[in-house]
């Protein structure tokens, strides 16, 4: 079966409802019927975010710590003299 034209289904009200709608299947009608798309949706933006966080975190330290040994080491044993 072959996509329908948005410009045609745009231009003419019968052409936008001769497009059939699929129902939803299997994992899809459990996880829309019983309204767990968004909490699962949600779970998973939450994860994200804790690991941009984390990564983060982890970068700012590592940049105190590099700092901190550039501060440490003299010049002339950074040269390996």
């Amino acid at each position: 079966m072959q996509a329908a034209d948005t410009t045609v289904a745009v231009l003419d009200p019968s052409a936008a409802q001769a497009v059939a709608v699929q129902p939803a299947r299997g994992v899809e009608r459990v996880m829309l019927a019983q309204d767990k798309l968004p909490v699962v949706l949600a779970v998973v933006l939450v994860i994200w975010a804790g690991i941009l966080i984390l990564l983060a975190r982890a970068d700012r330290r590592l940049a105190r710590i590099e700092r901190q040994l550039d501060a440490a080491t003299p010049p002339d044993a950074a040269r390996g003299a």
